[in-house]
């Protein structure tokens, strides 16, 4: 068994030290911060880490100003008001009750007993209101996961209260695919049947066929972490994006079934760029390309793009991504690190060194 490990460790060493002399041979030289070698990304207009805004992919200045608004007054009603003029269809409404249900959550956290009162006030005040009712549900959801143990009783309570609210939202907003979508981290959690799963997936498909962020929720269940394995989630990625018609960003989803089942260390030497790495890559550069400018997910696959393109070393493709969702950083894979701007702000300085070790610069780089 020492031999085994000894072998172990030995072909370990070979790949960190193959890496090293391939990068001493053509990529990257790190320079000390400071110095006049140093690659600078204020030199391309990215924003300074300390001012990158880790609450949203991309930017929406309306959901700003109103979020603000709330937490500054703790009156709900400016919230209430965004929601009932944002259409059920696309993924603008997904993402706003996203928002303001983390905002309350962590406000909560912050201030236990008092944070968030705003979101309790409009329940209690509007209960028949439907973005108050998904809101809640989506706030149980975030909280079951920030304050318990998966698995726990705690856990368990918290969710099953949030499939009843989550119940009640899908009542007063016949055709709204949110509340459902809201559901399937309810239904990760509390492990569905893949039978009560599909029963649910159902009732989003007929609502939102096309819907890229009810689709990144679903891929969760069937990961192997969860209630699949690499085969379910990859099979259920490659449908969605054969599917998908032009101009859709499920092209996108084998990339984050990819990231899904990304192993803690990487043993092959060449493993972004190997087939299905760079296939599915192509996938999700097909995918924003042909896209609508103003699709609210683009900012969602561009950062996952911005992780793979720079762990494959393709720099100048990193930093053409990099000038579309620069300043806002909440998304995949930042807001898994405990400091997603210091996260982001690694992945952009390599972009940026890489892309100069290679000739580029500031006035080559088209925004």
């Amino acid at each position: 068994m020492d031999f085994l490990w000894f072998l172990f460790a030995l072909g370990l060493l070979g790949v960190i030290l193959a890496t090293w002399l391939r990068r001493r041979r053509g990529g990257i030289r790190l320079a000390e911060p400071g110095s006049p070698d140093a690659a600078d990304p204020s030199a391309y207009g990215f924003v300074r880490q300390e001012e990158l805004d880790i609450r949203m992919p991309g930017p929406d200045q309306d959901l700003l100003d109103v979020l603000d608004l709330v937490q500054r007054t703790q009156d709900w009603r400016a919230a209430a008001q965004l929601l009932a003029g944002t259409p059920k269809e696309g993924e603008v409404r997904w993402q706003r009750v996203q928002a303001f249900a983390g905002a309350a959550s962590l406000e909560l956290q912050q201030r236990p007993g008092e944070g968030g009162s705003w979101l309790r006030a409009w329940r209690a005040e509007q209960p028949k209101d439907a973005g108050g009712a998904a809101v809640h549900a989506e706030f149980l959801v975030q909280q079951a996961w920030r304050s318990s143990s998966v698995g726990s009783d705690d856990f368990r309570i918290i969710l099953e209260e949030a499939r009843e609210v989550c119940g009640q939202a899908g009542l007063l907003a016949p055709g709204d695919p949110v509340p459902y979508i809201t559901e399937l981290a309810v239904a990760r959690g509390l492990a569905y049947t893949p039978e009560q799963f599909d029963q649910l997936w159902a009732k989003i498909i007929d609502r939102a066929p096309q819907h890229m962020g009810a689709h990144l929720a679903a891929l969760h269940y069937w990961c192997e972490k969860w209630h699949g394995s690499r085969q379910d989630a990859d099979r259920f990625a490659t449908a969605a994006a054969a599917r998908a018609p032009q101009g859709s960003l499920l092209a996108a989803l084998p990339l984050f079934a990819v990231f899904e089942h990304l192993p803690d260390v990487v043993m092959v030497q060449d493993f972004f760029n190997t087939e299905t790495v760079s296939k599915a890559m192509g996938g999700a550069m097909y995918a924003v390309h042909s896209a609508r400018p103003d699709d609210p997910m683009s900012a969602h696959v561009r950062h996952l793009l911005v992780h793979f393109l720079v762990r494959a070393e393709r720099w100048s493709e990193a930093m053409h991504q990099l000038v579309h969702v620069d300043g806002h950083i909440g998304a995949l894979p930042w807001t898994l690190s405990s400091d997603p701007a210091a996260e982001y702000a690694v992945y952009r300085a390599l972009a940026v060194a890489g892309y100069e070790a290679n000739g580029g610069s500031p006035a080559t780089l088209s925004h």
